[in-house]
């Protein structure tokens, strides 16, 4: 996971970082209304406390005891 800043030009998101993305990639996009910029470096701090830079991308085949109340999408 990687966090990334990014502004709405009126028709696209332009990414200030440029980063090579799949086709298809899943993204998660959090819309900052104005003065939440304290609420966004808190929780962008808390991201990077709780992935580390080599964190691996866990599949379904190696979860070990599967959660029963996860609904599966």
């Amino acid at each position: 996971m990687k966090t990334l800043k990014a502004t709405y030009e009126g028709e696209k998101i332009l990414l200030e970082e440029k980063i090579k993305l799949s086709k298809n990639s899943k993204l998660i996009v959090i819309l900052l209304e104005d003065g939440d910029t304290e609420w966004h470096t808190l929780s962008s701090q808390s991201l990077r406390r709780a992935y580390g830079e080599k964190e691996p991308e866990y599949i379904l085949s190696e979860v070990k005891e599967p959660n029963p109340g996860y609904e599966s999408r």
